[in-house]
């Protein structure tokens, strides 16, 4: 196999890890104002993600990086077509961070109000950009002959993209009230169980519209295998979340959501920036890859430390394994260290 492609493989790897490590704690995020009614709860629901957040962030920057080294032309028109959804993105995501960081440090109602928008709308923006991101990439884009993108931001607004981006919320928010059902006792489990399935059953109707439309137009049998797979997946998700099998219907939307951003990438492949203008100027795995010696050195680094950052993220996973309920929470007056 070319490194090109094995290099390709990881980057999608790394959106996978991405999306399904870092979608939960999206939906946590904007569930915050729908599952909690009182400060105790909403320090519950804070406090599930609290140990996991930031370490979960890493796989972006991760897979920024590796696109930078490994293909510098696809980052290039990446990044300088998609810079003000990416800016949104990134200004959202700060934004989120911060709340985490300091709506404890304050004993304040309105202050920790404002907090808690900034971490819902720090939430919700990256939960519908990255799939309207992501879809458009798919579906093409207007690159020129000079590898450059000639379109504008209502080029990337587009009713399908949009769907796209329907999607990813929807499957975030059910990601993460299975999650908060999961790392939870008393009513908050109670009533995330029951949002789960309701935003789970629409998601689900969509997610098959989406799919089946980028199938139709770039499917092969490989795509359309986890397609079935990320269908299968999501019903039988919502069918452990009727029985009450938070764990397994944690895992079926796991599975789901890496099957759909595997499907993305195997329609997408051998392109990684298709061209609406002229299937020639499109950017492939080999006319936007960096050198064969950059490409060896890159495997080489990533063999030695992927296992070590898998195991310490794992170890981290179960250290944080116990459910937390309102119990555990101190007296609102005391400080909330939200990020450790």
């Amino acid at each position: 196999m070319e490194l090109t492609t094995v290099w390709f493989a990881l980057i999608a790897v790394l959106w996978v890890g991405y999306f399904c490590l870092e979608g939960f704690d999206f939906g946590v995020g904007m569930l915050l104002p729908v599952l909690s009614r009182s400060e105790t709860e909403r320090r519950v629901m804070i406090n599930t993600i609290g140990p996991v957040w930031d370490g979960n962030e890493v796989w972006v920057l991760v897979a920024g990086g590796a696109t930078f080294a490994a293909f510098p032309e696809w980052y290039a028109t990446l990044f300088s077509g998609f810079y003000l959804p990416l800016l949104l993105i990134l200004v959202a995501l700060i934004v989120r961070n911060l709340g985490f960081d300091y709506r404890g440090k304050r004993d304040d109602d309105r202050w920790r109000a404002n907090w808690d928008k900034a971490i819902i709308i720090g939430s919700f923006v990256p939960a519908l950009l990255w799939g309207v991101a992501l879809t458009n990439l798919v579906r093409g884009l207007p690159i020129d002959a000079d590898m450059e993108f000639t379109g504008n931001l209502l080029t990337l607004l587009n009713p399908i993209s949009l769907l796209g981006g329907l999607v990813t919320l929807g499957l975030f928010l059910t990601h993460g009230a299975l999650f908060t059902a999961l790392k939870t006792t008393g009513q908050i489990r109670e009533d995330a169980r029951g949002l789960a399935t309701k935003i789970g059953a629409f998601t689900a109707v969509v997610a098959v519209a989406l799919l089946a439309t980028l199938g139709a137009q770039h499917g092969n049998a490989w795509s359309w295998l986890t397609t079935l797979v990320a269908a299968g997946s999501l019903v039988a998700a919502l069918g452990a979340n009727l029985r009450g099998r938070e764990g397994w219907a944690f895992i079926g939307t796991f599975v789901t959501i890496a099957m759909a951003v595997a499907t993305y990438f195997l329609l997408l492949f051998p392109n990684v920036m298709p061209s609406t203008l002229n299937e020639a100027w499109s950017l492939t795995v080999d006319n936007a890859s960096s050198t064969p010696y950059t490409l060896k050195i890159m495997t080489v680094v990533a063999l030695v430390f992927t296992p070590l950052v898998l195991l310490y993220q794992s170890w981290t996973y179960w250290v944080f394994r116990k459910r937390i309920g309102t119990q555990h929470i101190p007296a609102a007056s005391e400080p909330v260290a939200a990020s450790h």
